[in-house]
């Protein structure tokens, strides 16, 4: 008799098979779930998209350091910029992206149109989509498209040296991870033409996975340590000193236009790389994402983050049981459950999570992202009642009316049916605490 484990493997194999025959999986990344959060649906706007290069002049050229000579190149990087498109532009769209792998190509299906006419007469906060090591910038595709449907700019970048097919020595991403998202607030804020026309870079936030969100807190403050400078499998020749904190470089990359960020998963501290002081210095807004089981970026180190950032308002949300892919990977495609033979594992464990649907993080980041960036990117203060909770959902009393109004003891999560916060914390300090 086949085993269950043998036929899902015969299964898999199956898939790739007709994958490499030209077979089109569904791939979708904008799905909604019934039982999805009150803000994680799509907004109003029909949504476009655009790819787009740019390159960072005189950066240091990490791979080529040769002894004391440190070479420098003009860095390219390519973006995947989606925008509230001109009304009646029917929701469509492919994306053609590289699976985990580094060499399968793949095929996304979403809700936004390749190259369609950007709205006209109002202009919308930016915010910067920043994928871990290695990812691409399809990894929070289902991000950027749900917020550009809200009135959002968003731009996710391929960091050149972290990509699928492009990964290569960890201290490059260390040293350029918030460089990049930097010189993208750049790009984005001199860009011309009828995008960047309604680009308001003045008013804008930067969402960070993994090493992305690594960046996003370098970026918002948190200079890192003397020690994380001298590791000899970081970036060399003491260049990661560019970060540390209390340091003239790292002062000069602070940007009074980035008002929120949130740091998914954000690695670093379970390595060293901050301390109290170096935490304390961070002055943006910020919210984490983590799961209570990520062995990765370490959910204890990651709240010692949360716990030091005293300098500023900042909330937790955890999943509870979630490891490492909590909240941002998209859901894995079709192809990822084959079995690898260059990876030596399915590219599935890369994207999914073993006890949570994909999907149903999606749907909850989605939610919390909206309501977060709508308070301090576009003032909307009344979303803050999304974000003012108990802390454990299961403590939340369910208490409606007859006709399903919460009454004055119901504290159930708000934006949530009951039932549906099941597994979730999320807990909040102001600055000071």
């Amino acid at each position: 008799m086949t085993s269950r484990k043998s036929a899902l493997i015969t299964a898999a194999a199956g898939m790739a098979t007709l994958g490499a025959t030209g077979t089109a999986f569904a791939n979708p990344i904008d799905q909604i779930r019934p039982d999805a959060p009150a803000l994680a649906a799509y907004g109003d706007y029909p949504v476009g998209v655009q790819t787009m290069s740019m390159a960072i002049p005189d950066s240091v050229d990490v791979l080529n350091i040769d002894g004391a000579d440190v070479p420098r190149y003009n860095r390219p990087l390519v973006l995947e910029v989606w925008y509230p498109a001109a009304i009646g532009t029917v929701q469509n769209g492919t994306y053609q992206a590289i699976l985990r792998d580094g060499e399968t190509q793949i095929e996304l299906t979403g809700s936004a149109a390749r190259d369609a006419t950007p709205a006209e007469g109002e202009t919308f906060p930016l915010i910067v989509i920043s994928h871990g090591y290695p990812g691409n910038r399809y990894l929070m595709s289902h991000l950027g498209e749900n917020l550009a449907s809200k009135g959002y700019i968003t731009v996710s970048i391929d960091h050149t040296d972290s990509t699928y097919s492009d990964q290569a020595a960890f201290g490059s991403t260390l040293l350029n991870r918030p460089l990049d998202q930097a010189a993208v607030v750049d790009y984005m804020a001199a860009m011309d033409g009828p995008l960047g026309a309604i680009v308001d870079a003045n008013n804008t936030g930067v969402i960070g996975y993994s090493m992305g969100g690594y960046g996003a807190l370098i970026f918002g403050g948190a200079g890192v340590t003397q020690a994380s400078t001298e590791l000899t499998w970081g970036t060399p020749n003491g260049l990661l000193a560019q970060h540390l904190a209390g340091s003239d470089t790292h002062e000069a990359l602070m940007d009074a236009r980035i008002k929120a960020i949130i740091a998914i998963g954000p690695w670093g501290n379970n390595a060293g790389f901050w301390d109290a002081d170096g935490l304390s210095g961070l002055r943006v807004p910020l919210m984490m994402m983590a799961g209570s089981d990520d062995d990765v970026s370490v959910y204890g180190a990651m709240r010692g983050v949360f716990d030091s950032a005293v300098g500023i308002d900042r909330h937790l949300l955890t999943f509870e049981y979630a490891n490492h892919n909590a909240a941002a990977p998209m859901p894995a495609p079709a192809e990822a459950w084959a079995p690898s033979e260059t990876l030596g594992f399915s590219a599935f464990e890369h994207y999914a999570d073993p006890v949570w649907d994909t999907v149903r993080m999606n749907n909850i980041a989605q939610h919390f992202a909206t309501a977060f960036m709508n308070v301090h990117l576009k003032g909307d203060t009344e979303a803050s009642s999304f974000m003012e909770l108990v802390p454990k959902s299961a403590d939340g009393i369910v208490d409606l009316d007859d006709d399903d109004k919460p009454t004055d003891i119901h504290t159930y999560w708000k934006g949530f049916s009951p039932r549906t916060a099941k597994g979730l914390q999320f807990e909040t300090k102001a600055a000071g605490e």
